[in-house]
């Protein structure tokens, strides 16, 4: 017995040991000089183009530029995690980066999870940017001329920032200097998506950025594997969304928290878990039946309308600027306005079948209201009194969510493709 005990202490020991190598491993290669990008970019010009934004970083935002900066100008390759909760000011983080990366004449590309997300960086990056850098856009409606003409520019490098979906990881897609790969929202992206994204350059620099790290991103973390930078001071203004659980018996209290938002003039999402009934959905809402029953209660005082991923592009950004300028008051979508548009009008989100959704998704959809003055509400609704519901209703810091999630789930296989359960060990 005694033999046993210790042979499989040795074979625990060795599982370890080999598994610590490889972190290791990772560790090294990124602070390998023959493997980075050398940059030399002034902090003055820098300085400059922040202090002529129409608004003041906050000092978390500073702090975070400081890390970028750093890690983009010193030898080593920047694997860094940018993290933020919903609406924290990421994006003017992340471009910043981008014209650090510019003023040492290599080439950013930038992938979001959709085209709405897409098209309001690009709106924004034009806005920021002006004639200084070549701004180009590229999703799946991108029709072939201008793709074709995008892909030319890309190689001679006559486009300083690319902003696209996952178009930007087709395989004809080259670079002539790509220097920064950025991924917003990444815990949309399945790992080997962002791999594909990384090898587009030779050893370029990483910079991830999310609301709510999933576990797996959470793991390298606390391995060290991954650098990260965190803003945790909420924008000026923003209030606390206050969050309900709620029970199907109880729809008619949801009904009347949803008119007296209405009456105020205000919006609401409604989010389902389907975009139709099927055979196998069992007691799943979905989001056409959503519809009738909204029609039902409110009838035809206020406009609803369905927004989801089985759309044609078109029709779904029509309706979602609709919204945005409160031509529709009630919006009933699936998890596609999870990432979107900002909309400061709306104040209630109200999320059917709460407990088919994880944590991080959960609180993105959360992180779709309360981003005007007004209070803002979320109601999940539910029969099932699941651990992740009461850490909703009783969290709404991001990293705090991450964390639960984090233990609920574990961390996945740091290594592989699996984004959930236990690591892979044998013993």
């Amino acid at each position: 017995i005694l033999s046993l005990k210790k042979a499989r202490q040795r074979l625990k020991y060795e599982e370890l040991f080999w598994y610590l190598l490889r972190i290791n491993y990772l560790k090294r290669n990124l602070k390998n000089p023959d493997l980075s990008i050398s940059r030399k970019v002034s902090r003055k010009k820098v300085d400059d183009f922040i202090d002529k934004l129409s608004f003041k970083l906050t000092s978390d935002q500073k702090l975070c530029v400081d890390d970028i900066y750093k890690d983009l100008c010193e030898s080593g390759r920047m694997n860094r995690l940018l993290q933020g909760d919903v609406g924290s000011g990421k994006t003017i983080v992340a471009f910043i980066a981008c014209y650090i990366n510019y003023l040492s004449n290599y080439q950013t590309a930038f992938m979001v999870p959709t085209e709405i997300l897409a098209k309001q960086h690009y709106e924004n990056a034009l806005k920021l940017f002006g004639n200084l850098m070549q701004v180009e856009l590229l999703t799946s409606s991108t029709n072939n001329k201008k793709r074709n003409e995008i892909y030319d520019r890309l190689i001679n490098n006559d486009i300083d920032l690319i902003i696209g979906t996952q178009s930007l990881i087709q395989d004809k897609i080259e670079f002539a200097k790509l220097g920064l790969v950025i991924t917003d929202e990444q815990h949309r992206f399945g790992v080997n998506q962002r791999s594909s994204f990384i090898n587009k350059g030779f050893m370029p620099d990483v910079l991830s950025m999310s609301a709510t790290p999933i576990p797996r991103t959470y793991a390298l973390t606390v391995y060290g594997d991954m650098d990260v930078s965190t803003i945790k001071e909420r924008p000026k203004g923003r209030q606390k969304i206050d969050t309900y659980v709620k029970g199907t018996a109880e729809i008619k209290d949801v009904l009347q928290m949803m008119y007296d938002e209405l009456k105020q003039k205000h919006q609401v999402y409604v989010i389902a878990p389907l975009i139709e009934e099927s055979e196998n959905s069992g007691d799943l809402t979905s989001v056409n039946e959503l519809k009738d029953q909204m029609k039902l209660a409110f009838g035809e005082r206020y406009k609803i309308d369905i927004v989801h991923g089985k759309m044609a592009t078109g029709m779904k950004d029509i309706i979602m600027e609709q919204f945005k300028n409160n031509e529709v008051q009630i919006l009933i979508s699936t998890t596609v306005v999870e990432v979107g548009v900002d909309v400061p009008n709306a104040t209630t989100m109200v999320i059917f079948d709460a407990d088919r959704f994880g944590l991080s998704t959960l609180h993105q959809l959360r992180g779709r209201v309360g981003r005007g003055t007004s209070k803002s509400q979320c109601i999940l609704i539910s029969d099932s009194d699941t651990e992740r519901l009461k850490i909703m209703e009783r969290e709404d810091d991001g990293f705090v969510i991450s964390e639960e999630d984090f233990k609920l789930r574990g961390h996945g296989d740091l290594f592989g493709t699996k984004q959930s359960g236990d690591m892979a060990f044998k013993i």
